[in-house]
């Protein structure tokens, strides 16, 4: 292995600086904007892979198509503001200073020592420092590579995407990779399913400053946070890639919450999805891969209006397509479903909107295999290019598609329209796309330029989601698509909503799916949730399923969703005696609704993630940086989920606010800054809410179309709220839309103003004080509503 070592300064152009090192290497930072700057590695034959499609398409230059399928230009700082610097060098160390931050290179060894300047006295305070000893390795006689910090031990280490365990990773060593992890342990597994080489340096004991690290890399590798130790080096952490380039952004805070949002913007703005996906939405394997599936659904139809239950979609899983035991990606079984077209009619007016499970590989025995191949449509052998290659798949061997080959995402897009769209499937879920493909050698056709698959596995499964998308947005031009993803790579958020795949049936895995959120909330995918009830295993006794479905209402993604092992089926009606409880949590999940579609559209304008760990909000409150198995929905709710058997109460610490928390069922006030046990009998959620939070409620199923703000004051102050709504449906930019403004007015009363074109779905706004009691109802039709406060 060689270590980097001989940094010279060889030109400075307009935010980039060059550096020569020894045995041909190159370096090049970016100075690419106020809180962001680029490291990236060049070997003496040049990069590895020359293309990205990790960035996000905003800010792609006029010259460059949004999106494109063959990726951005490495090298090209288009879409970014560039600052300036001064170069200062000596003997040696060369520094690079902005009005932001600064670089110090060190120069023998390579190593990079950054600076942020403190807002409140201007000083420099230092953010990350390589390793002194050996900080960039580089293979003499092949791809890898590796870079090494240092490790403080105060440093706690959050992102990574979609990782088991708990939030803080110090001291994990976490493979970057993706994998069908069915069942997997949601403490330990690892790999799982996302690809994501992201994760911020958090300071507890600097009230929280944070800095990002992303390596846009997505060979195979693996991050070191303290797991190996060497006396030689003292304390490091690492990143290590089996192939590509070394290319890392460095994304200053100081908070963590400007970190994520800054993340966040440079891989891409969260898509923003239709309205009705986030209803209650049906799913499991059962039914479709039942003997007679639509007899199945006319059960569940039947059962969802027996039992008042509101769903508005179903996830049909790939049973629809299967041949014998075994599944054919867009073929239709005409056998269990004679009619696709009136079955999707059926579901649809019966107010359900489908997506239907499809998968990128065929079997070698797949009817439309041959067609493919004969445009070379499947990654390639890498021994013979004119075979494809051959890995095991779900039910047998078969190919998975190459996405960058531009005929290949053509003919999937023309497969979804034809296969699902023209049948009355409007949405993807985009399923077993993690593309366990064991040669790195396997080719890829890059739209004719070559190449292997090395770097791009999560690049053919994001690639496979933009063309899911474009069928979709094509047939409903105007709307807003829906797409699933299990897998994925950085940026995947700008397409699909996610889930934490194939969780196993037990209490630990609803502790460690909380904690595994923060990972993706903290790494931009902020519109996810998991399986509830568990996936793979035993069917779910009752007291865990009710706690599962108590915690799940304050997800993004609320689906039940199994195959257990029994051959049951998880279905809110599954224990009786237990219904009147799953019925009412799914009823408060419906009040939500405007609160969650709120915190939505936050998302995609703001990149503020929905569910949040407190230390996100609270970073200053040394007591939030424990694990605590609880979070909070947008800035305000505290949601402390019961995640062990058997208890009736829980211990709750609240953040130190001086406006202190509601208990939002009893309406009592307590201070913050301290634990307080809260009452949590099965079928409640503990729930806090921040004081002066003007909260949004929509009416339950079956309520009249009212409106609520629940006033929780107690010092009479109120923060300013605005709820958003629209048609839930229309691409944003062209769609009416309203903004109701709620604030408290310097005389004690509350002011909501209506600003926008759309017709809000609330004919009536009531407001209510903390304890939901009515203090006054209005008419919608109003334009400015005014009201006393308790």
């Amino acid at each position: 292995m060689l270590v980097l070592t001989g940094a010279r300064l060889v030109s400075v152009d307009a935010g980039r600086v060059e550096l020569a090192l020894d045995s041909g290497y190159r370096a090049i930072i970016d100075l690419l904007d106020t809180h962001l700057a680029r490291f990236l590695v060049l070997r003496p034959n040049g990069l590895r892979i020359d293309r990205t499609w990790s960035l996000s398409p905003e800010l792609a230059g006029e010259a460059e198509e949004p999106d494109a399928l063959t990726g951005r230009n490495r090298l090209s700082r288009s879409g970014f503001p560039g600052i300036a610097a001064t170069i200062a060098e000596d003997e040696a160390a060369i520094t690079v200073e902005t009005a932001f931050y600064r670089i110090l290179v060190q120069r023998a060894p390579l190593r990079l020592d950054w600076f942020f300047r403190q807002e409140t006295d201007g000083a420099w305070r230092q953010v990350l420092a390589d390793r002194p000893t050996s900080a960039y390795v580089f293979d003499r006689h092949g791809p890898r590579l590796a870079h090494y910090l240092v490790r403080r031990r105060e440093e706690r280490y959050y992102g990574f995407g979609e990782k088991s365990g708990d939030a803080d990773k110090h001291g994990r060593r976490l493979r970057m990779g993706t994998i069908d992890a069915m069942g997997y342990d949601a403490e330990r597994s690892d790999p799982l399913y996302k690809h994501i080489p992201f994760y911020a340096t958090v300071r507890p004991d600097r009230g929280g400053d944070s800095v990002g690290l992303f390596y846009d890399n997505l060979a195979r590798g693996a991050f070191d946070l303290g797991q190996e130790i060497d006396a030689y080096h003292g304390d490091y952490r690492s990143f290590e890639a089996e192939d590509g380039d070394l290319d890392l952004y460095v994304v200053f805070g100081p908070s963590l919450a400007e970190v994520t949002a800054r993340f966040t913007a440079l891989t891409g703005r969260t898509a923003l999805p239709p309205r009705w996906s986030l209803a209650y939405s049906g799913s499991t394997m059962q039914y479709t891969d039942d003997a007679d599936p639509p007899a199945r659904f006319e059960e569940f139809l039947a059962l969802l209006a027996e039992h008042g239950i509101p769903c508005r979609s179903f996830q049909l899983s790939s049973g629809y397509t299967m041949i014998g035991d075994k599944r054919y990606v867009f073929h239709w079984n005409r056998h269990k479903f004679p009619d696709p077209a009136g079955f999707a009619r059926r579901l649809r007016t019966a107010g359900l909107e489908i997506a239907a499970n499809i998968k990128p590989a065929l079997l070698t025995d797949h009817p439309l295999f041959a067609e493919v191949e004969a445009f070379r449509g499947f990654v390639r052998d890498s021994e013979d290019a004119a075979k494809p290659h051959l890995t095991q798949f779900w039910g047998g061997t078969g190919a998975y598609l190459d996405f960058t080959n531009p005929r290949t995402s053509a003919w999937w897009s023309a497969k979804v329209k034809t296969s699902l769209l023209d049948n009355g499937i409007g949405s993807t879920w985009n399923d077993n796309n993690e593309f366990e493909i064991w040669d790195d050698k396997a080719g890829c056709d890059l739209a004719g330029a070559g190449t292997t698959i090395a770097t791009l596995r999560p690049v053919q499964t994001n690639l496979m989601m933009r063309a899911s998308h474009r069928a979709q947005t094509a047939h409903a031009p105007g709307k807003r698509p829906y797409l699933i993803s299990r897998s994925g790579g950085p940026g995947m958020q700008r397409y699909v909503q996610t889930w934490t795949g194939d969780n196993r049936t037990a209490w630990k895995t609803l502790r460690y799916n909380l904690r595994m959120g923060h990972g993706l909330s903290i790494s931009g995918l902020f519109n996810f949730g998991h399986d509830i009830g568990g996936f793979a295993g035993p069917k779910p006794e009752p007291e865990l399923f009710v706690r599962w479905i108590e915690h799940g209402i304050f997800w993004p993604r609320f689906t039940i969703h199994s195959w257990n092992d029994d051959g049951s089926a998880n279905e809110p009606w599954m224990y009786p005696q237990v219904l009147p409880l799953v019925r009412a949590a799914l009823a408060f999940r419906e009040r939500l609704t405007p609160l969650l579609y709120t915190l939505l559209w936050r998302a995609h304008r703001e990149h503020v993630p929905l569910l949040q760990p407190t230390f996100f909000a609270f970073p200053h409150d040394p007591l939030t940086y424990e694990e605590d198995d609880s979070f909070l929905l947008g800035d305000d709710l505290l949601v402390a989920p019961v995640v062990d058997p058997g208890l009736t109460a829980r211990t709750v610490y609240l953040p130190a606010v001086p406006e202190g928390w509601f208990d939002f069922h009893t309406g009592v006030w307590h201070p913050g800054g301290r634990r307080i046990e809260v009452a949590a009998p099965l079928g409640r959620c503990p729930l806090l809410v921040r004081g002066a939070t003007i909260l949004p409620l929509g009416p339950a199923p079956g309520e009249p179309a009212t409106l609520a703000l629940r006033l929780f004051s107690h010092h009479g102050g109120l923060r300013p709220r605005v709820v958003f709504d629209d048609d839930g449906e229309s691409i944003l930019d062209t769609a009416n839309h309203v903004l109701l403004n709620c604030a408290m007015l310097p005389d004690g009363q509350v002011e909501v103003l209506r600003r926008g074109r759309h017709a809000p779905r609330w004919t009536h706004l009531r407001l209510e004080d903390h304890a939901g009691a009515t203090l006054s109802e209005r008419s919608m039709t109003d334009v400015r509503i005014v009201s006393e406060t308790p």
